[in-house]
Order: C-alpha cells, then structure tokens, then sequence
C-alpha cells in the first residue's frame, strides 16, 4: 500500500490535490453538519449577524480560496507550504461550493429545492478530483498511445472528435455526461447518440419538426427522472438535509376568479 501510495500520489506530484480534496470534502460537511443544527436549533452554533448583517459563509470561502489559490502559486514546488495552501483551498472551494446556489440566484435559496444545485456541484466537482487523482487526462490524452501521440495529426483528431462529443452531449441537455466525459471520453460518445433531453438546444434546433423524435425524447426523459429521481434526492437528504417544503396555496392567487362588480343602488323614485 505504501509503495502504490508513493508511486502513484506522491512521485507524480499529487499529494497536494489529495490534501485540498479531503479538505475540501471535510469542509463540506463540516459545513452542513453545522448549517443544519442552526436549522434545527441544537447546539451551541448560530448564524453570523455582525450589526444584523447575516454573513454567509461563501465570504470567508471566497477569502481562504484566494489565499490558498495565490499561496500555491507563490510557494512553488516548496512542500509544506503547498500542503498548507491546499488546505486552505480545499476548504475555501468547500465553503463557496456550499453555497453555490446561492451565488446562482443571488438569492438565499439554501434549504429550498434550488439549493439543491449545490449539492450537485460538490459531488460532481469530487468526481472530477478523483478522475484527476486516477489519472485520467481531459480528452481522453491517457488513452492515446505513443505512437499516436508521435502522429501531430492523429493526436489532434483525437482531441478534436473527443471535444465534439462533449459540445454535442452539452447541447443536448445532459449536463453531468459533458463534464464526466471531459476525461472519460465513451460518457461524452454515450451521451452525443442518445436523444437529446426535451428543452435543450439540439431538441429545439433539430427536433423542431419531429413530432415522433420529440414525443421519444420526452417519453425517455420522463422514465429516466422517474427512475433515477427519487434516488438522486435521497441521497442530497442524506448529505445534505431535506430543503423545505412548500405548501401550496388552496386557492392560488392566479386561479381566483375576479369578483363580481358591485351592483350601483338603486335611486330613489322622483316624487316631484
């Protein structure tokens, strides 16, 4: 174990990305763990409102990510202090991820299902961290061969068709199968020759006078939320705490209908 650890973290260069990545996991749920005893009113923690001013802690997220991100490139290959700036980084990302979705919407969307996107955001980002940590190149670099990258041509190609399948899965809807074939290039092809997600670029541009492929696309879309949803949200529970729930309105405001003119009073007979 400890020759694999060697050889594959700390020869290539990589311990400092580990570091950051397990600060940065650690913060994230440090952070949750701590948002949500404020919500539920346990514990000894509380929001911060210096003169009434709530402070979120994307702020001080914002402060540790410059500080590590600026301290990593001025230490250079220094050991220490670049195991220090990647902690310092970590938990910054892991503070300013948290509140990602509040960045989105500029808006104080935390516990409602918009703040779910940065749940999404976190677990999608630690997904990328540990393709890196693997090994895997954006593109698909590591699975081209010494030969083909001796070929300018063949290695441009490679990089070029691989690009094209992450545009094409991107305009087609499917989000997280762009960024994951970033570096595993058969999600992106996966996602490039499935049918495009209802709504999405290549649905309104090439589906436009399709009736049937439409019809397809949001059958298939509609099984795969079913299928895949609950799940998904679970799991965001888990980790994250449950947003809150709206009621609905009994009668919605848009739905009432307009009351009914009042009826003048009839005036009174002339008796003149």
């Amino acid at each position: 174990m400890d020759h694999w650890f060697y050889r594959n973290i700390v020869e290539p260069g990589k311990l400092p990305l580990l570091v950051a990545l397990a600060s940065f996991v650690l913060t994230f749920l440090v952070t949750r763990t701590v948002t949500r005893l404020i919500r539920a009113g346990k514990g000894p923690f509380r929001n911060v409102r210096p003169g009434g001013l709530h402070i979120h802690h994307v702020v001080p997220g914002v402060v540790l990510t410059l500080i590590g991100g600026f301290g990593g490139v001025a230490v250079g290959r220094h050991e220490a202090g670049a195991i220090a700036c990647a902690v310092l980084l970590g938990a910054g990302a892991g503070l300013v991820l948290d509140e990602f979705a509040l960045i989105l919407h500029l808006d104080d969307v935390y516990w409602s299902e918009q703040g779910r996107k940065s749940v999404e955001v976190v677990v999608l980002t630690t997904a990328l961290l540990l393709l890196v940590l693997g090994g895997f190149s954006p593109f698909g670099v590591d699975e081209v061969t010494a030969e083909e990258r001796q070929g300018r041509g063949s290695f441009i190609l490679t990089l070029v068709l691989n690009f094209l399948f992450v545009l094409i899965a991107l305009f087609k809807g499917k989000f997280r199968m762009a960024i994951l074939g970033l570096f595993l290039s058969p999600v992106a092809i996966f996602g490039a020759l499935r049918l495009a997600r209802p709504g999405s670029l290549w649905a309104r541009r090439f589906y436009r006078n399709r009736p049937g492929a439409r019809a397809k696309a949001g059958l298939r879309a509609f099984h795969h939320d079913r299928r895949w949803d609950r799940a998904r949200r679970r799991f965001q529970d888990l980790i994250a705490g449950a947003p809150d729930r709206v009621l609905p309105l009994r009668h919605p405001p848009d739905d009432r209908p307009p009351p009914p003119p009042a009826d003048d009073p009839p005036s009174p007979p002339d008796r003149r």
